[in-house]
């Protein structure tokens, strides 16, 4: 009950604070579309997650990488997945080529524990067993900024924040007409166009935008001889209205509309080869907003709604039936966020939300299974600056399930910077929490007596800043125990606890995992043209599940090391050459750790220059040096590959 009353009480206490000279942008809220405008249109400067409003980056005591829309554009990445490998402390795993299953883990937490967003709504399937999010259809397209916050998040997010949060930002509307294209094609007949307009009139402004991509692509089966494509629709729109001086609605919307080709378990054998198969993946993400700013603008209000869909179908031609699988999950949410200047020193993010989940799948045609439950959810976050260089945050949430009950979080950041940002020390503890997902829960293997997956964390940092910037070190030690994680039991007779009328299995609180590790990055800017960037990783993930087989071993697929160099640079006449050096280390391709996944090394070289002030002619070389690696045991990867295009910026 203390918990509702502080959110309540600060808007009382923002009405009765003193005004002062801070003006409106400094503080919109993440999911508005004037601060995912201010986002988009900022540098590493500004940070947009870890407040859920627009904050500077210096008073921000998480680890948070920012990619911006200059860097998006120089790196040339087609999927989303391929810019997050680069970001420290995030590891990926791909069972094919492109438009193939992805999973993105942080921190070595497994990836339904990635909150994923677009333009601030989350994107996870209630219909997936894990109830987590696909990156492999999401392609980069109009999407113009990414940020990766690391660590738990649960306060501001909630459910799935222990890894962390990947917040993607489609391009937003402008002041002035804008239109940004681009197409391009290469290896293997793959082609992509995509093209986005944004302007403003009167008091309406708005974002369209759209794209197609197609590839032949590689064999799934690393061994297989016939090759599995993907091909991709995408649609993203945005829609502001300004009503009044201090009142605005929003409309956005986001579509994808995927076809891969997947390799299975043909018979007689049913040994993994090459198939026929395929996946379809059809997604909606529609969001509506009503903002409103009070008191001269330092009391901020919106109220929102959004809703996702996720249609997914597998096919197999040659088998009866053709259809071998089908999932639909939706999820709809209404939402209260408010921010609030309580003085020019003390900042404030609090809110409530509602989100009722529905689930439905069937397999091979037989009965369709269908689930949904609701979740309420109050939070409040303060960020406190006493004194010059110095900012604490902290925070509390508290989330009550219709199904499990309730559940609440905390977390506490801070940043202190003695010199004017110079030297930035940085340290944060979180919470984190994952409900258990409706398969989990109302599945013919489902066990209502989940509890949430749980865990605890803490990091700390420095980063180093000399010569004006030119040069920039930075180190941070991050550890995190994970407990109550959710996982199959197969059940035996006598069926007693939690197997008693399972005898196909269910699902139980059982694991216990530990990760812990060093993030480390350095950049050089020697002079204004060049710029080199490296990151390391160290990632110790261990099963802590006393009592197992697998204690102490390994986590699957966590790599113990990684290193990413990325150097640009642009010469006197205009040309931009640049190359990307990726290096992953071993891991272990199963939790018993019987089985190793070699690590491997790939470069990637490319170069742009502008034919005229709007037009600009590129191309790239992935995977230069061919290297043949595997993310995950017999799933092949692509090989060498060039590609050119062409992009349009008026």
């Amino acid at each position: 009950m203390k918990n509702y009353a502080c959110l309540i009480l600060l808007p009382c206490i923002a009405a009765a604070t003193p005004s002062f000279a801070q003006t409106i942008p400094t503080a919109r809220s993440a999911q508005s579309t004037g601060g995912l405008a201010q986002a988009a249109e900022a540098d590493e400067s500004i940070v947009v997650t870890a407040n859920r409003a627009a904050r500077p980056a210096s008073t921000v005591g998480q680890s948070v990488t920012v990619l911006d829309e200059e860097t998006i554009r120089t790196r040339q990445a087609v999927v989303v997945s391929d810019l997050l490998r680069q970001t420290p402390g995030v590891t990926v795993v791909r069972n094919g080529g492109a438009g193939t299953a992805t999973s993105v883990n942080i921190r070595g937490a497994d990836s339904d524990q990635t909150v994923a967003l677009i333009d601030g709504i989350k994107l996870n399937d209630p219909s997936s067993p894990g109830g987590g999010f696909n990156f492999g259809n999401l392609l980069v397209g109009n999407i113009s900024r990414i940020e990766v916050l690391r660590g738990a998040q649960s306060v501001l997010w909630g459910s799935q924040a222990i890894g962390g949060v990947v917040n993607l930002i489609t391009r937003p509307p402008t002041e002035q007409l804008s239109v940004n294209a681009r197409a391009e094609g290469g290896w293997h007949d793959t082609g992509q166009a995509f093209a986005n307009v944004s302007g403003k009139a009167g008091p309406v402004s708005a974002s369209l935008g759209g794209g197609y991509f197609t590839s032949d692509g590689v064999s799934t089966y690393a061994l297989g001889k016939e090759r599995d494509g993907f091909r991709n629709y995408a649609a993203n729109g945005s829609l502001g209205i300004d009503l009044m001086q201090n009142v605005s609605i929003d409309l956005r919307g986001f579509y994808s509309n995927g076809r891969t080709d997947i390799d299975g378990f043909p018979a007689p054998r049913f040994t993994f080869g090459d198939t026929r198969e395929y996946g379809d993946n059809e997604q909606w993400v529609g969001y509506a907003g009503l903002n409103a700013a009070l008191f001269d603008g330092r009391f901020r209000n919106r109220f929102g709604y959004a809703h996702t869909d996720t249609d997914r179908r597998n096919i197999d031609p040659e088998g009866i039936p053709t259809e071998t699988f089908r999932g639909i999950g939706r999820n709809d949410r209404l939402e209260y966020q408010g921010t609030v200047d309580l003085d020019s020193a003390v900042f404030a993010t609090f809110g409530a939300e509602r989100e009722v989940s529905r689930f439905s799948t069937s397999s091979f045609g037989g009965p369709v299974t269908r689930g949904r439950a609701r979740i309420f959810s109050v939070y409040g976050q303060l960020a406190v600056t006493p004194i010059a260089g110095l900012t604490a945050t902290g925070g509390v949430r508290h989330d009550d399930h219709n199904i499990f009950g309730g559940e609440t979080t905390f977390s506490g950041s801070g940043v202190y910077s003695p010199n004017g940002g110079a030297t930035a020390f940085r340290a944060s503890y979180s919470e984190g929490f994952k409900a258990p997902t409706l398969y989990q829960l109302q599945s013919e293997y489902g066990n209502a007596r989940l509890d949430p997956e749980r865990s605890k964390g803490w990091d700390a940092g420095v980063t180093q800043r000399a010569l004006d910037g030119a040069v920039e070190v930075g180190a941070t030690y991050f550890r995190r125990t994970s407990t109550d994680l959710i996982t199959f039991v197969s059940c035996t007779a006598p069926l007693t606890g939690i197997c008693a009328g399972r005898p196909n299995g269910t699902y139980g609180n059982i694991a216990r995992t530990r990760a812990q590790g060093v993030e480390a990055t350095l950049t050089l800017r020697p002079v204004e043209a060049l710029t080199f960037a490296a990151s390391y990783t160290y990632l110790d993930a261990k099963n802590r599940s006393t009592g197992t087989a697998n204690f102490g071993r390994d986590l699957a697929r966590r790599p113990d090391s990684s290193v990413t160099v990325n150097a640009d640079y642009r010469w006197p006449f205009g040309l931009t050459t640049g190359a990307t050096i990726t290096a992953i280390g071993d891991s272990f391709d199963n939790a018993s750790n019987a089985r190793r996944l070699d690590g491997y090394v790939v470069t990637d070289v490319r170069a742009a220059f502008p034919v005229t002030r709007n037009i600009e002619v590129y191309g790239r070389i992935e995977n230069a040096f061919d290297a043949r690696y595997q993310t995950i045991y017999q799933y092949g990867q692509p090989g060498r590959g060039a590609f050119g295009g062409v992009r349009l910026t008026y």
